[in-house]
């Protein structure tokens, strides 16, 4: 299977990206046409944050595009910079963080072009570490890893020992970067309101900003239309983790909500309005 998915993702790469995008838009409406269950999660999600259908509605072919660009993104040549595409706003906020002696901490939703968004960032900041949660399919998490790691990027399966090389990099004052709308296993978040509803919400980020004085600066990474590109917007960094002079894990995770809601307000027509974010938390042996 693994060398099957590799022979097509090759052949995928070849096409110019608008092409890509053409064929990811189609999709994404095929997907949406096939599965009421799809449909229905995208509403509810749509309807939760107060938004119109409509102003969300290009989400769907969206969802589509982000899988179809896939093949460009993870079988670019190491030595071919991802940046040539690429117009990066916000970059003040990343050098106030490194002047104060802090690492930083990069985290966004599942938003426009994530899987862009940590390459783009390691060629600017690297080297980074990020984490990421494996597929359960043992020959797509082979492959996972296999694309993902590049120059001044490491990709890292949720673990304890990656967990402690984020840390000891981010005492180094360096980088790490992570999405944080996903929900976590059993016992590694917290409910905290987003959107105003309860949702499990990973606490590693906030931890490890709390531990290290990190700096946690939200990330999006928009995809242009008509294959004209991304656009990598680094937000200020969020601040008063401290609350009532003491450090509050809530207080913590809460502004990292609101720093996620606040960029998914931004460009509603790219985030995953289909994911399950207000699911219960599996369980999972530590």
């Amino acid at each position: 299977m693994l060398w099957f998915v590799r022979l097509l993702f090759r052949v995928f790469a070849l096409l110019p990206l608008v092409a890509l995008h053409r064929l990811g838009g189609a999709l994404g409406w095929l997907v949406w046409a096939l599965s009421p269950g799809y449909r229905a999660q995208f509403r509810a999600n749509v309807a939760q944050a107060s938004l119109l259908f409509e102003v969300a509605r290009p989400a769907i072919a969206e969802a589509g595009r982000f899988v179809a660009e896939l093949p460009k993104l993870w079988l670019r040549p190491a030595s071919q910079s991802c940046l040539a595409g690429v117009r990066v706003e916000g970059q003040p906020h990343v050098a106030e963080a490194f002047a104060q002696g802090r690492g930083v901490i990069f985290f966004g939703p599942h938003c426009g072009s994530f899987e862009l968004g940590p390459q783009a960032l390691a060629e600017l900041y690297g080297p980074i570490i990020a984490i990421y949660r494996p597929a359960r399919k043992a020959w797509l998490a082979q492959f996972e890893r296999m694309a993902r790691d590049r120059p001044k990027l490491t990709v890292l399966p949720a673990s304890l020992s990656g967990i402690r090389l984020m840390h000891k990099t981010l005492k180094a004052n360096q980088a790490v970067a992570m999405l944080t709308d996903q929900v976590p296993p059993q016992g590694l978040g917290l409910w905290a309101p987003f959107f105003g509803r309860p949702a499990y919400t990973m606490t590693l980020a906030a931890r490890l900003a709390l531990q290290s004085g990190a700096a946690l600066l939200p990330v999006s990474c928009e995809r242009l239309p008509r294959g004209r590109g991304y656009v990598l917007k680094i937000w200020p960094a969020v601040a008063d983790l401290q609350t009532h002079g003491k450090s509050d894990l809530l207080h913590a995770v809460t502004l990292i909500n609101q720093a996620i809601e606040a960029i998914v307000l931004s460009q509603p027509g790219q985030y995953l309005w289909a994911y399950a974010r207000y699911k219960t938390p599996r369980k999972e042996v530590p």
